[in-house]
């Protein structure tokens, strides 16, 4: 269960907005979308590679 404390005079769509963040850190909906279909373990590692892959691509043209 996640909880915030909401601080004197903090208006309700800050603390709204801190609750969102914090949700989405749980990552929640993320496995709920990913548990609405079966993907086959072989699909599921090509998928990780590939972000794997794009994510250094990025990460070296930041660098260079």
């Amino acid at each position: 269960m996640i909880i915030i404390n909401i601080k004197e005079n903090e208006s309700i769509d800050k603390a709204l907005k801190r609750f969102k963040k914090k949700f989405e850190r749980t990552g929640v909906l993320k496995e709920l979308r990913s548990r609405t279909y079966f993907e086959k373990p072989s699909i599921k590692r090509r998928t990780e590679k590939i972000k794997a892959a794009y994510k250094q691509t990025m990460f070296m043209s930041e660098n260079s």
